[in-house]
């Protein structure tokens, strides 16, 4: 019988004979089923969320070593310098010293999932506190200005260089600000929608192509819009800086914007409400009129905001087509108009200490302004396409029983008809 043929080869006796059968101390037979190794002990669950004391201590050693390590090739060993490159270094050596600490007590996938977590945690931390130290700043520089009303009802027309702080303020630029984002806005607002609903309900190659727009306005310099404006309607047009050019500026900045979170939003929209509107015998546009834009009605009016919040804080539009003054202007297309980022930067730039002072106190009132649309936006874009709130439930029930009684009134109309019949 050959080797193939014959599972187990037979077994040798004490002297080598074969037995033919197989003897218990013969070494195992050869299969074609490889060994399988002793079975491993059952691992232990690694939590992946929630604190622990191991993780504290981790971290809190290694960025005690990675702070003291730096400190010692700054100040002692190597002739560094300079802020930024203590930060980098130190941080660099943070997840190094993080990695061998670690390693100690992990094996390789829990060492990689806790070093990528680090990682990512203090990317996020170096973000927040970035974030942090812009506002605090600008409030700390800003509050001598902020802490009197006149900051908030006087324009700068009758205040000098070297006047207190008891006198002058923004409301110039704060009423500059309402008047051109109220123009961005009527004019962006109606545009980016159509366009969305157009991207969203009309496909085909004219679709491709306004999407391709989009996107390329969504990444256009801001610097370009205004350029734009300054080289058509004031140079070609002959329309003086105003206003009126600003807010056209800002609309190009911020149509595209609108147009991309518009689209999202209606996309989120289920098919199946659009489809039953149409079994219904509904047509396409009062499809869109009655059930796909109130069923987005949130995440449209998430999507405005953003916009608004994008063009309040926009410098290099303004700068080009609106002009600067000190005066309160509220005449859109006669004269220059200022705007709280247009007077921020024309107020730093002077370098004078108490126009500084005001010009910090102008980007603050603008960072309370941004915060609270962004909030808004946060509050009104939490609710999913079709989620209502409590009032819209409330009208939609109310709504709801008003029909009910009309269709139980009819119905007892036909049916006296009937019995009189």
């Amino acid at each position: 019988m050959s080797t193939v043929d014959q599972p187990f080869p037979a077994a040798r006796g004490p002297a080598g004979s074969e037995t033919g059968v197989p003897s218990d101390h013969a070494a195992p037979p050869r299969t074609s089923v490889p060994w399988r190794s002793a079975p491993r002990s059952p691992q232990s669950r690694r939590q992946i969320s929630g604190i622990r004391r191991e993780d504290v201590l981790a971290v809190g050693g290694a960025l005690v070593a990675a702070l003291a390590t730096t400190g010692l090739l700054w100040f002692q060993l190597a002739p560094f310098t300079g802020i930024v490159g203590y930060v980098v270094v130190s941080w660099g050596l943070f997840v190094l010293f993080y990695v061998v600490l670690v390693a100690f007590d992990n094996n390789r996938p829990a060492v990689r999932d806790r070093v990528a977590a680090v990682i990512m945690h203090s990317l996020a931390a170096v973000v927040v506190l970035t974030l942090a130290f812009v506002i605090g700043y600008t409030i700390f520089r800003a509050a001598k200005a902020l802490d009197h009303l006149n900051f908030y009802t006087q324009d700068l027309h009758k205040t000098n260089a070297f006047a207190p702080l008891t006198q002058g303020g923004v409301l110039h630029a704060i009423i500059g600000t309402i008047i051109e984002i109220a123009i961005a806005m009527a004019i962006a607002v109606p545009l980016g929608l159509l366009a969305a609903v157009f991207l969203n309900e009309v496909p085909g190659k004219l679709n491709r192509l306004v999407r391709t727009v989009v996107d390329a306005m969504t990444a256009l310099p801001d610097v370009l819009a205004g350029l734009f404006i300054y080289a058509t309607l004031i140079l070609i047009f002959g329309l003086e800086l105003s206003g009126l050019a600003a807010g056209c500026a800002l609309a190009v900045t911020i149509v595209s914007i609108i147009c991309r979170a518009a689209y999202v939003v209606l996309r989120l929209v289920p098919g199946g409400l659009t489809e039953a509107s149409y079994a219904l015998g509904t047509g396409h546009f009062r499809t869109v009129w009655h059930v796909t834009l109130p069923t987005a009605r949130s995440g449209l009016a998430t999507a405005v905001i953003l916009g608004a919040a994008r063009a309040i804080g926009e410098t290099a539009p303004v700068l080009l087509t609106a002009g600067y003054t000190t005066y309160v202007n509220f005449s859109p297309v006669n004269g220059p108009m200022a705007s709280l980022p247009l007077a921020a930067f024309e107020l730093v730039s002077s370098g004078l200490s108490n126009y500084v002072t005001r010009g910090f106190g102008a980007a603050a009132v603008l960072l309370a302004l941004v915060v609270v649309l962004f909030g808004t936006a946060r509050l009104i874009g939490g609710r999913g396409a079709g989620q209502l709130t409590s009032r819209q439930l409330a009208r939609r029930m109310a709504a709801s029983h008003r029909d009910l009684a009309r269709y139980t009134t009819r119905a007892a109309a036909a049916q006296g008809q009937e019995v009189r019949s």
